[in-house]
């Protein structure tokens, strides 16, 4: 049975804000335990980021797909994984979470709620990499889907998240939400305001073009097939 989507949205509110404590608390962290290593920092922040992002997929995945993420969301509902609808609720909800989280990272380390970010990262390399680390992640995540191996998109997400974090010079946001939400601490995970529309721009270029590789790729799949995002999705499942 579907999930009602008051239940949906309260699933992509929570991870959102996990997700973003997660990143942004890690880095915090990385950035006091490690304060004169930038590379310890990264790894730190990187590997707490890929485990926490694959247990946060397991838990929330049964009740929205675990999304996190509109990139993922919107590519989803072109497909017709999702609807419209859905799609465009979920989006709030998901940008809410990260704000949420970035403030309960600030909190739990003992900072402002809200500082905001002087970090910039508006580079055409930083771009560059916005668009390269929004594809990666869309286009495996439906890759793994349309090939009948959605089971492994939890670990597979985390994977491709940690790795991203070193071959992209932008360590890979990848997703509109959380780039948002980051503008609100001040700190080793953060980016100014100043520079989040360049990456907005660049995740839905990415974004675009994930969605016609995947097409390409993998063509004549059906909408019962699509749903499974990030996992598969109750409705789905019982009307198999």
């Amino acid at each position: 049975m579907d999930q009602p989507l008051p239940r949906k949205l309260a699933a992509e509110f929570l991870g959102s804000l996990l997700l973003a404590a997660l990143v942004i608390g890690s880095g915090i962290a990385a950035q006091r335990l490690s304060p004169a290593d930038t590379g310890l920092q990264l790894t730190e922040n990187a590997a707490a980021t890929a485990a926490g992002l694959f247990a946060l997929i397991l838990m929330f995945a049964p009740v929205s797909g675990a999304h996190f993420n509109p990139a993922v969301s919107f590519v989803d509902a072109a497909f017709g994984g999702l609807s419209w609808r859905h799609a465009l609720a979920y989006l709030p909800a998901q940008v809410a979470g990260c704000i949420g989280g970035a403030i309960l990272a600030n909190l739990m380390f003992s900072a402002s709620a809200v500082s905001i970010s002087t970090t910039h990262r508006a580079t055409a390399a930083h771009g560059l990499s916005e668009v390269v680390a929004t594809v990666g992640l869309i286009l495996m995540i439906f890759s793994l889907v349309r090939s009948g191996r959605a089971e492994r998109a939890p670990a597979a997400v985390g994977a491709y998240i940690g790795a991203a974090y070193w071959f992209t010079s932008s360590t890979s946001f990848a997703n509109p939400a959380i780039t948002i939400g980051r503008m609100f601490s001040d700190t080793f995970a953060g980016i100014a305001p100043a520079s989040v529309p360049l990456f907005l721009g660049a995740q839905v270029v990415g974004g675009g073009l994930a969605l016609l590789l995947v097409r390409t790729l993998y063509p004549g799949v059906t909408a019962a097939q699509a749903v499974d995002v990030v996992l598969p999705h109750p409705a789905a499942s019982a009307s198999r």
